[in-house]
């Protein structure tokens, strides 16, 4: 898998009581599950572990609880459909306290083959902080630790980095491993030429996203970013959103891509509208104009008919393509077009094709395209940083094979 890790295939976990760190951050609404993709990606994880006959404890967070426990960010609506797609009980342990007196009889009491899911992690505010206790109590329930989070491993928390120091037998899971495949090969060892689109909706994180072509990695990457670089440019862009603290950082990043021969593709015209639609989804009036000549009363919410054909075609040249982020408010319908054609021209070409988590994924398996693509991240942030080439705290401490 390239990074050296034992993986669950490096061994048989018969009557041990691991305990598994999944992604389980999954989008509800009024308490009902609305896409359980990530719970999907953990099964084949979950599966081997059962047909070992492991004591599965599982583990995840789901939102952000601000003050302890609340019940809208409860895991209980995905212990239901875990029993759902397994075919067997999935004992849920309704312990605020995450390893209180129901998570600790729960695994008691559990046989060979069996699951117990924990309560939500970040009901425990120690798990952000990766304070000691907490990662010693959840260590204390297992005799092995699988990380199966993708989308969590870039955070040094608890459960995703903190419990090893208490459990040697570490290993990462199907889905771990998967990520680490075509994500590590994306970064270390692409087929060329190669294509990277790289952009946040709402212009944030910018440093973070542009670090990459300030390093130089590849040769023949292709990259843009919103509108950034046309005020970098000096030109007008209205009421875009923008981070003026970044501009020096654009300007660096295109003399450093042209000083290494990077091609470096820009949005040439933009779909501009004058108020940003609420709901989001609500009609919306667009005109098409050249990024250096946005109005000032107008905004860029998608790139333009000719970047379409620019970025579709940079697609058609490559043989790796890696997209992060959406072309622009995919949300709405109207400002959909420029991420459709990108999709599109991914979805049809012979490249392997990956898509970075978070937006780019949902805006995928939106317009129905996902089983187009080669691999598609379940990370959000943790693609970002595992792109940029960064040591992902949830993987440094997975054991070497």
């Amino acid at each position: 898998m390239g990074l050296g890790k034992k993986t669950i295939d490096d061994e048989n976990y018969a009557g041990k009581r691991v305990l598994v760190r999944c992604d389980f951050n999954v989008p509800m609404k009024d308490g009902v599950i609305t896409n359980d993709n990530r719970i999907n990606a953990a099964l084949p994880t979950i599966k081997k572990l059962i047909a070992d006959g492991a004591k599965v404890i599982l583990c995840s967070h789901l939102g952000k609880p601000k003050n302890g426990p609340e019940a809208k960010f409860s895991l209980a609506p995905v212990a239901v459909r875990l029993s759902e797609k397994l075919g067997q009980p999935v004992t849920f342990a309704d312990d605020d306290n995450v390893v209180g007196e129901n998570a600790k009889a729960a695994v008691a009491t559990m046989g060979n083959g069996e699951v117990v899911l924990l309560q939500n992690t970040r009901f425990r505010k120690e798990e952000t902080k990766n304070e000691p206790a907490f990662s010693e109590e959840l260590a204390s329930l297992a005799d092995a630790y699988v990380d199966d989070a993708f989308g969590s491993c870039h955070r040094a928390h608890c459960s995703t980095a903190g419990v090893t120091d208490y459990v040697k037998d570490t290993a990462v899971g199907y889905l771990m491993e998967k990520e680490i495949k075509y994500l590590g090969n994306a970064v270390n060892d692409p087929v060329r030429p190669f294509t990277l689109f790289w952009r946040r909706q709402g212009c944030g994180q910018v440093e973070r996203h542009l670090q990459p072509a300030g390093e130089g990695r590849h040769a023949d990457h292709r990259r843009r970013h919103g509108l950034h670089f046309p005020e970098a440019q000096g030109y007008e862009i209205g009421k875009s959103l923008c981070d003026d603290s970044k501009l020096d950082y654009c300007k660096d990043m295109m003399a450093k891509a042209k000083e290494k021969g990077v091609k470096l593709l820009l949005p040439v015209d933009a779909a501009c509208i004058k108020d940003f639609p609420d709901p989001i989804d609500a009609p919306v009036d667009t005109v098409i104009v050249p990024v250096t000549a946005i109005p000032a009363d107008k905004e860029g919410c998608d790139i333009g008919p000719e970047s379409m054909k620019l970025f579709a075609d940079a697609v058609k040249a490559s043989k790796t393509v890696v997209w992060n982020g959406p072309m622009g408010v995919f949300e709405n319908p109207t400002l959909a077009a420029g991420t459709l054609a990108v999709a599109k021209a991914m979805a049809e070409s012979d490249a392997t094709t990956v898509i970075g988590g978070g937006d780019s994924a949902a805006a995928v398996q939106q317009m129905g395209l996902g089983d187009k693509m080669t691999h598609i991240s379940t990370g959000g942030g943790a693609s970002l940083e595992y792109l940029e080439g960064k040591e992902l705290p949830g993987i440094a401490v997975i054991q070497k094979a």
